[in-house]
């Protein structure tokens, strides 16, 4: 299932639409369902949630224009955002920096969230925005102490994540060697969606090409089978003593191709068969 939560217009409540990929059409889920598709999964499951739509479609249900609707990041409740640094060997040559015998973890906070067609905003303290497609993994149960081979019983599904980053900043505290998370977290760095992808829609995450094109140029273009350290890795490493909670999403690392933004332009971040997140940029006056 393709599940999004989208609002009718500015102010109206949050629902729980499924993409109909026949029509291109969205199905609102019934208004008795909880807003989080992450918890409605957990309640009621991919195939029950797939009757209930269908329930809709057969009664007539109107379905919506994806154009015509605002969306909202697709995880209703997130405690944290899981980043991976360096996860892509060609990423780290254009960086000049060396692969990590590790996986390098940071934090964005819930609060940079976005949904897809929402503008990112850059602070008047940065002139340097960058982009970085990534694949997002969105923990579907509360996860600790998960051995590699037992990754799956986290996922609820997947998503498309744009890492955006204000470089000058994070150079800057980079060469004064303090912390760069806050270059990374300011409101809007991170889109995600259009959708929540179910875990069933993705046979295997580790071979998914990432896109990103600004202006219609490509300007990032990867598969997900070149991460450094796989998703069973990541989710072994990360829930190593640390509770991922349900709603929270790892960033499974951005692809080389990095090049800045300008006022005005629109990223398209694509994964294969997850969708197109697509954000405006704007800058901030001085």
């Amino acid at each position: 299932m393709f599940l999004a939560r989208i609002r009718r217009a500015e102010g109206a409540p949050v629902e729980v639409a499924a993409l109909d990929r026949e029509t291109g059409a969205l199905l609102t889920l019934p208004s008795g369902m909880s807003g989080d598709p992450v918890a409605l999964l957990r309640d009621y499951g991919v195939a029950e949630l797939t009757e209930a739509v269908d329930r809709m479609r057969r009664t007539g249900a109107a379905p919506l224009d994806p154009r015509a609707v605002l969306f909202e990041p697709p995880v209703a409740t997130c405690t944290k955002i899981c980043c991976l640094a360096l996860n892509y060997a060609a990423h780290a040559a254009e960086s000049r920096l060396e692969v990590p015998p590790e996986p390098v973890l940071f934090f964005k906070p819930p609060s940079a969230l976005i949904g897809h067609r929402r503008t990112v905003v850059a602070p008047a303290r940065t002139r340097h925005l960058e982009h970085e497609v990534e694949l997002a993994i969105v923990i579907g149960a509360e996860t600790r102490d998960l051995p590699a081979e037992r990754w799956r019983e986290a996922v609820a599904g997947y998503s498309v994540i744009n890492d955006v980053t204000a470089r000058d900043l994070q150079l800057a505290n980079m060469e004064r060697n303090v912390p760069w998370d806050q270059a990374k977290g300011f409101d809007t760095f991170a889109p995600l969606g259009p959708y929540l992808v179910t875990a069933d829609e993705v046979p295997d995450p580790q071979a998914l090409e990432l896109r990103l094109e600004v202006g219609g140029r490509l300007r990032q273009q990867a598969n997900t089978a070149d991460m450094v350290f796989g998703i069973p890795r990541l989710i072994e490493d990360l829930s190593d003593g640390m509770t991922l909670s349900p709603g929270d999403v790892i960033a499974t690392g951005t692809v080389a191709g990095l090049a800045p933004l300008s006022d005005g332009d629109v990223m398209h971040a694509s994964v294969s068969g997850l969708g197109t997140l697509i954000n405006p940029v704007r800058f901030t006056p001085r």
